[in-house]
């Protein structure tokens, strides 16, 4: 499948997958170039960083010689696939290339409903310092070493597409009920989960106190951890302050080691304690992995911290009832004297009736909310639910808020606003803040 003397052409290669992909090849070696529409995404950017070709749709970007790779939002009739197809050239869909890629590998597939790309981030950042990688993050981050042992990749289970994988290791983080739009049920969601579990070549590394993983069955070793002592991994002496968070690690009930995490949130604490389970396994050594791992700056979208005069701007991908309680947990702990201001898109429709009763639930943890319409996509443009059900579900704290309607929030000083959804809401996040300084420079 690998060759250095032909050219990968990424059909769509502006998707964040995609990209990254593109991003591994390129820097193990091989020749890449890729198609798409015209239109600007931040994706682009490394891809032109690193001088990738991009070019617009054609079928005439298809010639003898290459090797097509395509992504799963094109169907196999599009133009450059039919002249693929045409001149007999190999042709891969995203998922099938990257299953195939890593049997060159020790991989590690990092999967479960929430933490994925803080995790797989987290994994990549320890150990890149410690041996050869190269690794793939959901948020559209990507990067090859010719010399790469090992590969780190997110595995999503949206629609099952983590079953094209067979790693030698699988982290799942947790089972939760998610993409309601395609699972039926947490016991369908489950089902998913033990079904991937069943490729994994060498051990499963799990939350111990999930109550589905417990019920997980798997061909090899399962490894659990978490925070309580009866796990084979845990960690204990756990201290959250302004600066982060320290916690022991124990094996087997013996002192590993002593780990720094400038992150917050216990949930950034269990994902530390995955990525350390992984790498005990495969036989690094505590300080070293200490050492890597309090640099870790974090990933895109995941708990991005701003200042504007004196108001904190938190950016985060949150949108799912579980992901909003700890990231106002995480909020909360990096800035206990300050009020925590939610302001929360919901993403899909569908998640948002389904999961109504939960996210009022989650959302009313903060001090004050303000809620910004659903977000609309291609996989879903309307539904049975509106904004203002949720509003009503939560308390009269909350007001709902557009990039028309600012106002409610020019009145904040000190606050912590905590802009949370997966839709485009950290695009109002940038307006806010922009606006804001315009107006407090103004009044100085």
């Amino acid at each position: 499948m690998l060759n250095k003397n032909t050219v990968y052409h990424f059909v769509g290669i502006k998707g964040s997958g995609m990209s990254a992909l593109a991003l591994v090849l390129h820097g193990e070696g091989y020749q890449v170039q890729g198609s798409d529409v015209a239109t600007y995404f931040f994706t682009q950017q490394e891809l032109e960083n690193q001088a990738i070709k991009i070019l617009e749709f054609s079928p005439e970007n298809i010639e003898e010689g290459q090797t097509i790779i395509a992504g799963n939002a094109f169907s196999d009739e599009h133009p450059e696939l039919v002249k693929a197809k045409e001149l007999g050239l190999p042709i891969y869909r995203y998922h099938t290339f990257i299953g195939d890629l890593l049997d060159h590998y020790t991989s590690i597939a990092v999967t479960g409903s929430h933490g994925k790309t803080s995790t797989t981030g987290l994994l990549s950042h320890t150990l890149k310092n410690l041996a050869p990688l190269s690794y793939l993050i959901g948020d559209g981050t990507g990067f090859g070493d010719e010399d790469s042992t090992y590969f780190a990749l997110e595995a999503c289970e949206y629609r099952r597409h983590f079953m094209a994988y067979r790693p030698d290791y699988a982290i799942i983080t947790n089972i939760d009920f998610d993409h309601p739009d395609y699972y039926k049920s947490i016991d369908d969601v489950f089902s998913a989960f033990n079904d991937f579990s069943q490729q994994a070549k060498k051990g499963i590394i799990a939350w111990g106190d999930d109550p589905y993983l417990s019920k997980l069955e798997s061909n090899v070793p399962i490894y659990r951890y978490g925070l309580n002592a009866n796990h084979l991994f845990h960690a204990a002496n756990i201290e959250r302050t302004q600066a982060g968070s320290e916690f022991d690690v124990f094996i087997n009930k013996q002192l590993f080691g002593h780990f720094y995490l400038p992150a917050y949130g216990q949930h950034n604490i269990l994902n530390a304690l995955a990525v350390i389970t992984f790498l005990y396994l495969e036989g690094f050594k505590a300080k070293d992995i200490a050492e890597q791992m309090k640099t870790f700056a974090g990933v895109k979208r995941r708990f991005s911290v701003r200042q504007v005069q004196d108001l904190i701007i938190i950016d985060d991908y949150a949108h799912h009832p579980s992901e909003i309680k700890a990231t106002i947990d995480a909020a909360q702990q990096k800035y206990p004297d300050r009020r925590v201001v939610a302001i929360f898109q919901p993403h899909t429709f569908s998640r948002t009736v389904a999961l109504l009763t939960e996210f009022a639930e989650a959302l009313s943890i903060a001090d004050h909310v303000h809620l910004v319409d659903i977000f609309t996509s291609a996989r879903e443009q309307s539904g049975d639910v509106k904004i203002e059900d949720l509003a009503e579900m939560i308390n009269d704290k909350v007001e709902i808020i557009s990039q028309d309607h600012l106002s409610p929030l020019m009145d904040y000083k000190n606050e912590v606003l905590l802009f949370m959804g997966a839709g485009d809401i950290d695009h109002l996040a940038r307006q806010f803040e922009t606006a804001y300084a315009r107006l407090h420079v103004k009044n100085l």
